[in-house]
C-alpha cells in the first residue's frame, strides 16, 4: 500500500466509532491500492472528507479503517468553454469555487461550511443550500463521476466515460449514499456564470400559510429566485427571495416580487451589499447551529402543518432555530440538545404529522443521548428493497460504512 495506514484516534471518528486504523492516499491509484488492501484484510472501511455531515444517518455498525481524501484535493479539468469542471473528491468547495471565479464561473451549490466540505463528501451527503430552488440537488449538477468499489476496481460513469459500471447510472446512485457502495474519487460537474448582480427581497412578519402563499405567487408570475428561504423569527417568518443574474433582470424581478408581497398585504424591502449579505448569513448560521440538527422533506403543499411540528421541536432544543424552504418542502432545525426524552417525543411527533404526505424527518446530527431514544431515519422508506439489492451489487461483504442507512445497509 503506497499510502500506509497509521493509527487512527478520535480525530478519524464517524458519528462517535473510533476505527483501528486510517490512512490518506494522495492519488487515484493510492486510493485504489488501498482499498484493495483492505478488502484484502477484510476490513470495514468509512471515508472522511471534511467532517461535515459524519453525524448524518446511524451510526457504523462495524468499523476498521477510515479512508480520508483530504490529499485528494486537485482540479484535474476545467474546459471554461464547455462550462465544465472534473476535480477531486477531497478537494472542498471553498477551494473549487476559488479556482472557478477568476474565470466567471461557479458550481451552483452552497452547501454549509463550504471551507470544510469535500466535493466528494458534498455528493455522499447529498448536501445542498439555498440555492437549490434554481439549480437543482447535488445529483442535477452532476455530469460524471470516477468512484472506487469495496474491492478497490475503479469505475467510471455518466460524462466523459472510460469504463462503465454496467446497468448502474453511478452518478446518482452515489448521491446521499454516504460511502456505502464506494468511494467517490472524482466529480464532473456542469458550471454556470458567476452573475452580474444579486438582491433578495426580505418579508418579515409572516405565519408559515403565507410564506407558502407568497412563494407560490412568485413562481407562478415565472419570476425565478435562486433561493427562497424562510427563517423564523420570534414566532414569525421573515421569506428571502434572492434573485441574481444581469442587473436589468434582477432589478425587474425584485420589484415584482415587491409587488406581489404588498399585494398579500405583506410589504417587504429589497437587500442589496452587505445588507443582503447579513440576511443570508442568519440563515447559514441556522444550518450549522448546535449539536442537533434535523431535516424534514414533505410535500409544499403541506408547509403550514409541518412547520407546525417542526416548530415544537425547535422549542424542545436551547436555542433552536428553525428554516422552512418552501418551493422545495424542506425543512431545517438546529439547537442545543438539553432534555433528550422531550426532544425524542417531539421529533417522533414531527414524523407522525407528515407521514400522510409520504414525508420524512431525518437527524442529520446529535448528541448519543439522543440517538440512543430516536431511530435517525424513522420509517424505512419505500425503496428499502431496492437499496438492499444494489448495496448487495457494489458491496457483497457489506464492508463499507455498515449501517449507515435505514434498515442497517
Amino acid at each position: 500500500m503506497s499510502a500506509a495506514p497509521r493509527p487512527a484516534d478520535a480525530a478519524d471518528a464517524v458519528a462517535g466509532v473510533v476505527p483501528r486504523l486510517a490512512v490518506e492516499p494522495a492519488t487515484l491509484d493510492e486510493a485504489a491500492e488501498a482499498m484493495r488492501a483492505l478488502a484484502a484484510d477484510g476490513l470495514a472501511v468509512a471515508f472522511v472528507g471534511g467532517g461535515t455531515d459524519l453525524g448524518l444517518g446511524a451510526p457504523p455498525s462495524r468499523l476498521d479503517a477510515v479512508l480520508r481524501t483530504r490529499r485528494l484535493d486537485r482540479v484535474r479539468e476545467h474546459a471554461p468553454s464547455d462550462q465544465i469542471v472534473a476535480v477531486e473528491g477531497g478537494m472542498t468547495l471553498a477551494a473549487l469555487q476559488d479556482h472557478l471565479a477568476p474565470h466567471g464561473q461557479r458550481l451552483a451549490l452552497d452547501a454549509p461550511l463550504a471551507e470544510r466540505a469535500t466535493v466528494g463528501g458534498i455528493v455522499a451527503a447529498n448536501a445542498f443550500g439555498p440555492r437549490r430552488a434554481r439549480f437543482g440537488a447535488v445529483r442535477d449538477l452532476v455530469i460524471g463521476m470516477t468512484v472506487v468499489r469495496a474491492d478497490g476496481v475503479v469505475a467510471r460513469g455518466g460524462g466523459k466515460v472510460v469504463k462503465n459500471v454496467a446497468g448502474f447510472d453511478l452518478p446518482r446512485l452515489f448521491c446521499g449514499s454516504l460511502g456505502t457502495l464506494g468511494l467517490v474519487a472524482e466529480v464532473v460537474f456542469r458550471l454556470h456564470p458567476l452573475p452580474e448582480a444579486s438582491a433578495t427581497v426580505a418579508v418579515p412578519g409572516l405565519g408559515a400559510p403565507a410564506c407558502r402563499a407568497l412563494a407560490k405567487a412568485v413562481l407562478d408570475a415565472r419570476l425565478e429566485p435562486v433561493a427562497v428561504v424562510a427563517r423564523r423569527d420570534g414566532g414569525v417568518y421573515r421569506l428571502g427571495l434572492r434573485f441574481e443574474g444581469f442587473g436589468p433582470g434582477v432589478r425587474d424581478q425584485s420589484e415584482r416580487a415587491l409587488a406581489l408581497a404588498a399585494a398579500q398585504g405583506t410589504p417587504g424591502e429589497r437587500l442589496g451589499g452587505a445588507d443582503e449579505a447579513a440576511l443570508w448569513a442568519r440563515q447559514d448560521a441556522v444550518r450549522t447551529a448546535g449539536d442537533v440538527r434535523i431535516r424534514a422533506a414533505f410535500q409544499p403543499a403541506a408547509l403550514a402543518t409541518a412547520a407546525g411540528a417542526l416548530e415544537r421541536v425547535a422549542g424542545a432544543l436551547a436555542g433552536g432555530g428553525l428554516l422552512l424552504h418552501p418551493t422545495l418542502g424542506i425543512g431545517l432545525v438546529s439547537g442545543t440538545l438539553e432534555d433528550p426524552a422531550l426532544a425524542a417525543v417531539a421529533i417522533e411527533a414531527a414524523r407522525g404529522a407528515v407521514a400522510a404526505g409520504h414525508g420524512s424527518v431525518v437527524i442529520a446530527d446529535a448528541p448519543a443521548a439522543l440517538r440512543a431514544r430516536v431511530d435517525p431515519w424513522g420509517a424505512p422508506p419505500p425503496g428499502l428493497d431496492l437499496m438492499r439489492r444494489l448495496k448487495r451489487e457494489l458491496d457483497p461483504e457489506h464492508r463499507l460504512a455498515p449501517g449507515r442507512l435505514p434498515g442497517g445497509i
